[in-house]
C-alpha cells in the first residue's frame, strides 16, 4: 500500500462503510420502535453485502486505506451491539448473551494501552476473528426471522441459535488469541520511546 492510498478518504470502500454506520440507528429505530422486523432483516442484508463489498473492492481496485481498515471493523462492532441490544430489549435473546458479546470487545480495547507501548495500535485480523464475526452476522438475521411463527421461523430459530453458540464460541476464541498475541509482542518486542 502506497503512502498515498493509505491516507485516502474519499474512496468506495470508505463510502460503503460510512453507509453500514449510518444505517446502525436506522436499524435500531426498526427493530425497538415500530418492529418493522422484515425491514431491519433488509438492514442487516444491506449491511452484510456492503461489508463484504468493501474489502473486495479495496482490494481490486487498490483502494485500502488506513481509514478503511479502522471503518470496517468499527461498523462490523456496531452492528454487534446493536443487534445485540435490539434483540435484548425484544427479549429475543436472553440478556447474559447480550452482555458477554459487548465484554469481549471490552477486553479487547483494553488491550490498547499496552500495544501503544510497543508502537502499534491495533493487532492483525486473523481468520478465526472474521470467521467470529460472520457467524454472528449470520445468527442475528436468522433470530430476528425466528421471532415470528410457522416453519420458516422454526427453522430460521433452529439455525439462528447454532450460529449464535458457533459465534459466540469463536469471538471469544478470538479474543483470547488475542491477547496471546499481545503477550508475546510485548515479550518480544521492546518499548518504544515517547518523544
Amino acid at each position: 500500500m502506497t503512502e498515498r492510498s493509505s491516507e485516502r478518504i474519499f474512496t468506495v470502500p470508505n463510502l460503503l462503510s460510512f453507509v453500514r454506520i449510518a444505517l446502525v440507528p436506522v436499524f435500531l429505530w426498526l427493530v425497538l420502535g415500530p418492529q418493522w422486523d422484515v425491514a431491519a432483516l433488509a438492514v442487516l442484508v444491506v449491511s452484510g453485502i456492503t461489508d463484504y463489498l468493501d474489502g473486495k473492492i479495496a482490494r481490486s481496485l487498490g483502494q485500502t486505506s488506513r481509514l478503511g481498515a479502522i471503518l470496517d471493523p468499527v461498523a462490523d462492532r456496531l452492528y454487534i451491539l446493536a443487534v445485540v441490544v435490539g434483540l435484548g430489549l425484544r427479549d429475543i435473546i436472553p440478556w447474559w448473551l447480550a452482555i458477554i458479546l459487548p465484554l469481549r470487545d471490552v477486553l479487547l480495547f483494553s488491550l490498547i494501552p499496552f500495544l501503544r507501548t510497543r508502537g502499534y495500535s491495533a493487532l492483525p485480523v486473523h481468520f478465526l476473528g472474521k470467521a467470529a464475526t460472520a457467524g454472528l452476522l449470520y445468527a442475528f438475521p436468522l433470530l430476528l426471522l425466528g421471532d415470528g411463527v410457522g416453519v420458516v421461523a422454526d427453522l430460521a430459530n433452529v439455525f439462528g441459535w447454532a450460529f449464535t453458540i458457533w459465534g459466540v464460541g469463536l469471538y471469544w476464541w478470538a479474543g483470547i488469541l488475542y491477547t496471546f498475541q499481545l503477550r508475546h509482542l510485548m515479550s518480544a518486542t521492546p518499548a518504544v520511546r515517547s518523544t
